[in-house]
């Protein structure tokens, strides 16, 4: 019989000695680095604005940005029936507020969701019917306080300055039908994809049934929802002190530019939310000096400031295996 020679074994190459994890959580800092870089002005700008503001009011200001994540904790708890470990969640949300500002459209906290949900033992397709339905019951809990606080406060908004003329509202029309026109055609043409919209469709549908059978995830989806964008308008209002507007009024102006900003893909709403919220609160009567400082006063408060903690703590979760 021929002799077998022995296996040789591949000494590791350079590649393989490298700690990918390591790198990749050092990246987000990186990336914060770069963009706190390009930015400078805004960020000093915001801090200048807060050196100026009522300790107390600060401190309530802060004291509300962290009730915020506790509010998209019983969001994301609401989206389905196991119980997620509490800790973990709370650690994931304000992780998904990071990455939220790293990737366009919020697809960098669904991203940290949907990994912490996989974590947790919940299949795929739910994990994503679950995301499917905190972007629906959000946009449906944000547009209903604007409605209500506009109908209790009508004089909040000039909205006859915010009409579009003509020509622009039948552009958005016809793209609108447009876009409606190819997602029918492309159903229509794709079996598979249309076979794989409808298994989705049933599977959110049923969990949403499911969900809303139990009073604390019901509670807790539409509470929460409702509880954020006030809580955020909430901080808006700690630094506003000092503008010449009725708080009410500032609420209605922070809903409004939300909800306006939203139809902008930018990473964290950076660039958007910032011009949409100055404009509305002009529209509610304050000064545009004042206001633009205000601005950037509360996303200091709110993005700037707990970026760099929420990128360690993203960093730690991934180092962790959480995510």
């Amino acid at each position: 019989m021929p002799e077998t020679l022995p296996l040789r074994r591949q000494p590791p190459t350079r590649l393989r000695r490298l700690p990918v994890r390591q790198i990749i959580c050092l990246v987000p800092f990186a990336l914060v680095a770069l963009w706190a870089a390009n930015n400078w002005s805004l960020v000093a700008s915001g801090v200048s604005r807060l050196a100026g503001a009522d300790i107390g009011w600060l401190l309530m200001g802060a004291a509300t940005t962290g009730m915020c994540w506790v509010a998209a904790s019983c969001v994301r708890q609401g989206t389905v029936v196991e119980r997620l470990p509490v800790a973990r969640l709370l650690a994931s949300q304000f992780a998904a507020g990071a990455a939220n500002h790293l990737l366009p459209a919020g697809l960098g906290a669904h991203v940290v969701t949907l990994r912490f949900m996989r974590g947790c033992g919940i299949p795929l397709d739910r994990s994503t019917a679950a995301l499917a339905l905190y972007s629906l019951v959000e946009a449906v809990a944000r547009i209903g306080l604007l409605l209500a606080l506009v109908l209790a406060f009508p004089d909040a908004l000039r909205l006859n300055e915010l009409v579009p003329p003509g020509r622009a509202v039948l552009t958005a029309l016809v793209v609108t039908v447009a876009v409606i026109a190819v997602a029918a055609i492309t159903l229509a043409a794709i079996p598979r994809l249309r076979r794989f919209i409808a298994g989705f469709l049933r599977t959110a549908l049923t969990d949403a049934r499911a969900l809303h059978k139990r009073p604390s995830r019901a509670l807790a989806l539409w509470g929460g929802a409702l509880a954020f964008p006030l809580l955020q308008a909430g901080v808006l209002v700690c630094v506003a002190l000092g503008l010449p507007v009725w708080w009410p009024h500032i609420v209605v102006a922070y809903l409004a530019a939300s909800i306006a900003a939203g139809f902008i893909p930018a990473p964290g709403g950076i660039g958007s939310v910032e011009p949409a919220l100055a404009v509305a609160l002009v529209m509610v009567g304050a000064p545009l000096v004042v206001a633009t400082a205000t601005v950037l006063g509360f996303r200091f408060l709110t993005v700037w400031l707990p970026l760099l903690p929420g990128v360690a703590v993203l960093a730690a979760l991934v180092r962790w295996r959480v995510l």
